[in-house]
């Protein structure tokens, strides 16, 4: 491609580098000039303008940006994807259903490194989606490229994006209390609350909710229970132990417990576990507030079919501090810095 300054006698057919005003109107950038436009330029008071010509073996923008979108999802029904129409050297692939991202970042990584004028920029890895979520989009920088480069990034990227869909329809939560007060109401309805709008936003239902008390054996009684595909628990207190009261509940009711405590916070004090092959969650306490947190990434994999083993789970400790928590700043800041919290 060849990019600058041209006479307006030379300009027709080129595109259009740069947005001009005019007597009446505006030319915008990334137009193939034509006749018309060379007169009304010229009209403007315009002698010259700097525009980008393709050479043979060129693919222009839209073309480029279209072609390594398609790569990235050549049956985008299947993947669970939506191409847009490319415009201004940009397309991008949208999620038609609630989901996780499943991507190949080395597929990515080689993409970018073939030419700084082709970009392509994803959501992470497993990240959360739902329709309409935009998972990519793809920017030619220039306004051509050559068409090899555009096949190589083709070719590195091929169905290396897709969505892995909610397999499970509903969920069971159960709540304990330790007792019977305005306080410990609240913290229900939060609980549910949360919950609710957790499941809504991945395409479920809270099938049943049951609240119980504090002990092993009521706890046990619940899960037994419980009818929905996957259970969910959230007790009055934190789960500080393997024989604590849930997890112990979890085995008596003839469960297995998996995991207990992930390197994710908020969101360490939380336990994977199964009955009857159906998904069991200890959630965290953090859980009954809507902010990320660490179970949120444990549910959404689990919901797609999808339960972190226990590499999985510790690779989360890398960028699983989500943020700080004002009501406990000590453990990560000095005298200093607690002091200028209490002014």
């Amino acid at each position: 491609m060849r990019f600058g300054a041209v006479s307006l006698a030379q300009a027709t057919g080129a595109i259009l580098a740069h947005s001009h005003p005019l007597k009446s109107g505006r030319l915008r950038k990334g137009i193939r000039l034509t006749e018309d436009d060379i007169r009304r330029l010229s009209e403007s008071g315009y002698s010259s303008v700097t525009v980008a010509r393709l050479d043979p073996g060129d693919m222009d923008e839209n073309t480029a940006a279209d072609v390594i979108a398609r790569a990235l999802a050549p049956d985008p029904e299947k993947a669970m994807l939506c191409r847009t129409e490319p415009f201004a050297g940009r397309a991008n692939l949208l999620a038609t259903a609630p989901g996780v991202v499943m991507l190949d970042p080395a597929a990515i990584l080689a993409a970018n490194l073939v030419d700084p004028m082709i970009t392509i920029a994803t959501l992470a890895p497993f990240s959360r989606t739902y329709p309409g979520a935009m998972l990519a989009t793809i920017k030619i920088i220039s306004y051509a490229v050559c068409e090899s480069q555009v096949a190589k990034v083709a070719a590195a990227v091929s169905c290396a994006l897709k969505v892995q869909p909610v397999c499970l329809k509903n969920a069971s939560l159960i709540l304990s209390r330790t007792e019977t007060s305005a306080k410990a109401e609240t913290l229900i309805e939060k609980g549910i609350r949360a919950t609710g709008n957790r499941l809504k936003a991945l395409g479920m239902e809270l099938h049943e909710t049951v609240v119980c008390a504090h002990d092993e054996q009521n706890l046990a009684r619940a899960i037994n229970k419980a009818s929905g595909e996957l259970i969910l628990i959230l007790t009055a207190t934190a789960t500080s132990d393997i024989c604590d009261v849930a997890p112990q509940a979890l085995r008596h009711a003839g469960g297995r417990l998996i995991r207990f405590g992930i390197p994710v916070d908020p969101g360490n004090l939380l336990f994977l576990g199964e009955l009857d092959e159906r998904p069991v969650i200890g959630l965290p306490g953090c859980a009954r507030t809507p902010a990320l947190n660490g179970a949120d990434w444990i549910l959404e994999r689990v919901v797609c079919g999808l339960p972190p083993d226990d590499k999985t789970i510790a690779a989360m400790g890398v960028g699983g501090l989500l943020k700080e928590i004002p009501s406990r700043p000590q453990p990560r800041g000095g005298k200093k810095r607690r002091e200028t919290r209490k002014i």
